[in-house]
């Protein structure tokens, strides 16, 4: 059989948009003779639409899509997400269009509600899997978590008779992701002893990340196809199912099942192959086949997984950082360079993903800033050939001093006055934003979000955290990466970072000689903590048990617990560990529980 894959990127909510980007995949499926073609999970409407799928009128709107797209489905059999508005309430649902009109509908059984799924708050779940009866062949639906854990949907559809298992999905991102999914879908083949194909959306929306990275794996597990990471492709590959339907009446495990489970599935009556005469061998290439495929095609391709977690990383946050500001209208952005290592990712991250031309940057220099920080935020700038602009902020400080005298005299400077060298320096962003329409970008990482290391209406001023889920060594490793000659490939600066930044002891320069780790237990550390606490719950006696120190342990939960309030009122930033701040982790402001 010879299929198509088609990830795009999906917009939340533009009907339009998505229902060409389907229609054009569809076209460009069909010019290379597959007789079924794959788009993702809730393709139509975009994922998560969340709340809009509590409208009438949205729901209607994509059906009215939904109808128009179906009319238009000639000469091949494709699978498009969708939401279905039935009698009894919503699903989450996988269209299926054939020769001219909706040929039938699967209906999603596993519904998550954990992380930052709820799809229980929307959908009702289906009632059984499906097959579809293609040419001579059975084909499985199922839809992203359907196949996240054994047994049925998957496996009632392969004792239907199904030998090829496909699933449409919108697989959210975090590091790692991509490489776990495979092997879990290569499980899944050698389980059901059939060929499986896993389409898969791609861009960003909101804080999610969505990798694409579609394929299809033959019935022992061995991937045969996969499209790119972070891209939009169209990937057209051919599957030998006879190989599986011959390996499967060798295995005696299939049989006993196999007359017990069929029952229990959907048969979607017959609809004809398209095929256009033999498929090509599965070793076949654009080349090979006579003529190179259509624009953003790639056939029997086999893209090779990011090659490190760092390029991994970063591609995720290039395309959430692109996505974010392209798809909510802005063309420009601006954040403040203070020539530390948080702010010089998040401007090499920025320039990478919409061009120099439309980033700027403000040096803001306090009478703490030194002169080592404010030379590498410029050289930073200049390497970039971003747009830097010179803010002094000590006359304003002065202005504040004045104007809160009769409070602040009688005592030393302290928090008060580091905090609002903060706020300044996010007041004159702002300005800048709303004076230019230019989105703010603030540069605060994981580390200091969970301690709370960070200023309410200062620091934590902005429209986009994008580096709000990656903690703080990794953004060293990420920044070392970007230098390397393989993160050129990534922006037009080649090592733009000065490696003073990269190697200067970490500050918030809001008071003499300031160290992060005059505060808080060093980096490393910190993260150890931080990953035990947040990501995997552990308590502070499974932290100890570690080998942990039970002052820095009890330091750090203490004020990750703290800082809720704040991380409440912080923008939105993308997604790229296990558990992110935000819809992922969720946890009560008012709380007395410790530990």
């Amino acid at each position: 059989m010879r299929l198509a894959l088609c990830q795009i990127n999906a917009t939340v909510g533009d009907i339009p948009g998505n229902l060409a980007r389907i229609r054009d995949g569809i076209v460009r499926a069909r010019d290379a003779q597959a007789e079924l073609a794959l788009f993702p999970e809730l393709a139509l409407t975009g994922y998560p639409p969340e709340d809009l799928l509590l409208r009438e009128h949205f729901l209607a709107d994509a059906a009215s899509a939904l109808a128009e797209l179906a009319a238009e489905a000639q000469g091949i059999v494709a699978v498009v997400g969708f939401p279905e508005r039935a009698a009894e309430g919503v699903h989450n649902a996988a269209a299926v269009l054939a020769d001219g009109s909706l040929h039938a509908v699967y209906r999603k059984l596993d519904l998550p509600n954990y992380g930052v799924f709820d799809e229980q708050r929307y959908f009702r779940a289906g009632s059984c899997g499906a097959v579809l009866e293609l040419g001579a062949e059975r084909v499985g639906l199922t839809i992203c978590e359907d196949m996240w854990t054994p047994g049925p949907p998957a496996s009632d559809e392969a004792n239907a008779g199904a030998r090829l298992l496909v699933n449409i999905s919108a697989s959210p991102y975090y590091a790692g992701k991509g490489d776990e999914r495979e092997r879990m879908f290569a499980q899944r083949a050698r389980e059901n002893v059939a060929c499986v194909a896993f389409c898969g959306l791609v861009g960003g929306q909101d804080e999610l990340v969505f990798d694409g990275r579609s394929c299809a794996i033959d019935h022992t597990g061995r991937t045969l196809a996969r499209a790119a990471q972070f891209e939009e492709e169209l990937l057209i590959c051919e599957l030998d199912l006879a190989a599986a339907a011959a390996a499967r009446l060798r295995d005696a495990g299939q049989r006993p099942a196999a007359k017990t489970t069929s029952a229990s599935v959907a048969v979607f009556g017959h609809v004809p192959s398209h095929s256009q005469g033999p498929a090509a061998s599965s070793q076949a290439t654009p080349s090979s086949a006579g003529a190179q495929p259509p624009r953003g095609m790639a056939t029997n391709s086999l893209r090779e997984p990011i090659a490190s977690p760092e390029q991994e990383v970063y591609a995720a946050l290039r395309l959430g950082l692109h996505d974010y500001v392209t798809k909510n209208g802005f063309e420009h952005v601006v954040l403040g360079l203070s020539g530390g290592i948080d702010s010089a990712l998040v401007a090499c991250l920025a320039a990478d993903a919409l061009g120099p031309e439309n980033v700027s940057c403000a040096v803001m220099p306090s009478q703490h800033s030194s002169q080592g920080t404010q030379a590498d935020a410029r050289m930073l700038a200049k390497a970039l050939r971003i747009d830097c602009e010179e803010l002094p902020i000590e006359p304003l400080m002065d202005a504040y001093a004045q104007a809160l005298s009769a409070h602040l005299q009688g005592r030393p400077p302290g928090l008060t006055e580091e905090n609002l060298q903060a706020r300044i320096r996010g007041n004159l962003l702002m300005a800048l934003s709303n004076e230019h329409r230019w989105l703010v970008l603030t540069t605060g990482n994981k580390s200091e979000m969970s301690v709370g290391y960070s200023t309410l209406y200062g620091d934590l001023a902005g429209g986009f955290a994008v580096i709000k889920d990656v903690p703080k060594t990794l953004v060293y490793e990420l920044c070392r990466w970007r230098n390397s000659p393989q993160g050129t490939a990534y922006g037009e600066a080649q090592t733009p970072i000065p490696i003073s930044i990269i190697e200067r002891a970490p500050s918030a320069e809001l008071r003499p000689d300031q160290r992060d780790e005059d505060s808080l237990p060093p980096y490393p550390l910190l993260d150890r903590i931080l990953q035990g606490y947040i990501e995997q719950d552990l308590s502070r006696e499974q932290l100890l048990a570690q080998g942990l120190p039970a002052d820095a342990v009890d330091l750090a939960l203490r004020l990750v617990d703290l800082a809720e309030y704040k991380r409440r009122q912080a923008p939105p930033g993308i997604k790229v560990t296990t558990r992110a701040f935000g819809r992922d982790r969720r946890m009560p402001i008012t709380n007395r529980y410790r530990g």
